[in-house]
């Protein structure tokens, strides 16, 4: 009854007419840069944020929350009209979309496509209202020990599924908490790493550094390719038939479970959630060997799981302060930026940010569904445009914004060094997303610990005096040291089998 009477609080707060301008433009915007190629929600999300700083917190987080989920469905758009996922979620899409816009059944895809993310976006976002009360009481007994441990958790998970290669994970973690290190020291007020330049007194800006590694680098891989115009296939009736609504019902509640779960867990992506349910649709099908040749199930059981991962992965943020992805990393500092730290204590100090914000995931949802189906003819003009072209304004405005986070070129300069970093990062494989989320989750994680060692006077025996530290950690190290046993497992197997043979 309490989280109903928080949430209908947040309405007053999501329908307010300003509030829900910036719903809709996040939605529309989101969905551009999801038709985009160059660029993800990642880069998305950072290069927004410097239009938000004379705008309300609430309005800013409304309008980048609404971006990110927008970029889903954007995707979707030319995964099922042209065979070229916006972004990594939607790519399990094209096997079966693009088959049906072939047959002339493009229209009833993108349908379905809309209905179920709408679905699926809206559990979760239920699920976020229900788990709120439980999680942020729970979160309000931690003290700085138990964050600390649980900030190395989440970072443990984030790195274990980041890459192929844990060596690497950890490398790029290390790498973005020496990145977080730079500035003034946050007990002894000293600076540290800052090379007597004054520029990185107040640290290294996250912003910058996330549009060099994720826009910057994307459209530094993009030029390689020989980008070709594109061929749009024939639109079709929007209106699904009854069969095919009744052979999407099971794949769009399956998915948004799937969805919804997965992105509770720190490291998952949205392409997990979308091959997950497609995998689990064709177990469940009475006819598997046809999915990939135009089986509705195989759009509507993926799309559903990519929005419900989305507004899903925005759980562990908004009740216990861990983000469960990059992109929704960046939106936690899009909340520090504006003074608020997301976690148990919004709810119980910003109650009006934190609930405005979550109602608006339902009002956001219903635009995306009113609006995305009528505006596919635009999205796909925007992909008409020469890349050329489309590359140089995109850059632009990723100079214009990295300048306007402090008004200083040094920030441009910042940007376009970690854009050829993060491009030679992503030749030699390195996963990109530990170095974000430990750029971000660095300071929280090194004040709870100092705030903890000044509480023992410098005893690291404090942390070991929590049972809950200990469990969260144990379950780091877990996580860390798995690789390891499972390489010489398989190298001591491998060496058995040479001296049977």
């Amino acid at each position: 009854m309490e989280a109903l009477q928080n949430l209908l609080m947040g309405f007053t707060v999501a329908l307010a007419p300003q509030n829900l301008l910036f719903a809709f433009l996040g939605s529309v915007l989101g969905t551009a840069i999801g038709v985009l190629p160059g660029v993800g929600p990642v880069a998305g999300v950072a290069m927004l944020i410097p239009l938000t700083f004379q705008m309300s917190p609430t309005g800013a987080i409304i309008m980048l929350t609404a971006l990110f989920y927008g970029t889903q469905y954007g995707g979707t758009i030319t995964s099922i009209l042209l065979n070229v996922p916006g972004e990594a979620a939607s790519a399990i899409t094209c096997l079966d979309g693009y088959a049906m816009a072939k047959q002339g059944r493009a229209g009833v895809a993108l349908s379905i496509a809309a209905i179920g993310s709408f679905v699926g976006g809206t559990i979760a976002t239920i699920a976020l209202v229900l788990a709120a009360g439980p999680l942020t009481r729970m979160a309000l007994q931690f003290g700085p020990v138990e964050f600390f441990a649980l900030i190395v958790l989440g970072l443990s998970l984030l790195m274990g599924l980041a890459g192929k290669s844990m060596v690497k994970a950890l490398m790029m973690g290390i790498f973005g908490l020496i990145l977080a290190m730079v500035g003034m020291d946050p007990v002894r007020g000293l600076p540290r790493f800052t090379f007597g330049r004054m520029e990185f007194m107040d640290g290294i800006g996250f912003v910058p550094v996330i549009m060099g590694l994720f826009g910057l680098a994307e459209i530094l891989v993009n030029t390689e390719e020989k980008l070709t115009s594109v061929s749009v296939a024939k639109m079709s009736s929007l209106v699904p038939g009854k069969k095919e609504i009744g052979d999407s019902v099971g794949p769009i509640l399956r998915g948004s479970v799937i969805g919804t779960l997965l992105g509770l867990v720190p490291g998952m992506t949205g392409s997990a959630s979308s091959f997950l349910s497609y995998i689990a649709e064709k177990k469940v099908s009475k006819y598997p060997d046809r999915f990939g040749t135009g089986m509705i199930e195989g759009v509507a059981g993926p799309e559903t799981a990519n929005n419900a991962h989305a507004n899903g992965a925005l759980i562990p943020l908004f009740t216990l302060g861990i983000p469960a992805s990059p992109t929704v990393a960046v939106i936690m500092g899009a909340f520090m930026m504006h003074g608020l730290i997301p976690g148990p204590f919004l709810f119980k100090e910003h109650a009006d940010v934190a609930w405005g914000v979550i109602a608006s995931f339902y009002v956001g949802n219903v635009i995306l569904l009113i609006l995305n189906l009528p505006l596919i003819g635009i999205w796909v003009k925007i992909l008409k445009i020469p890349y050329g072209l489309l590359f140089a304004v995109i850059v632009a405005f990723m100079m214009v914004g990295a300048y306007s986070v402090s008004n200083s070129t040094f920030d441009i300069l910042v940007m376009v060094l970690f854009g050829i970093v993060g491009y030679l990062l992503r030749k030699l494989d390195f996963p990109l997303a530990p170095i974000v989320l430990t750029l971000i989750l660095g300071p929280l994680m090194e004040r709870s610990l100092r705030t903890a060692l000044d509480m023992s006077q410098g005893d690291f025996g404090i942390i070991f005096e929590s049972p809950i530290a200990v469990v969260l950690l144990s379950l780091a190290a877990v996580i860390l040291v798995a690789p390891a046993f499972r390489f010489f497992r398989k190298k001591t197997e491998t060496l058995s089998g040479e001296e049977g043979a």
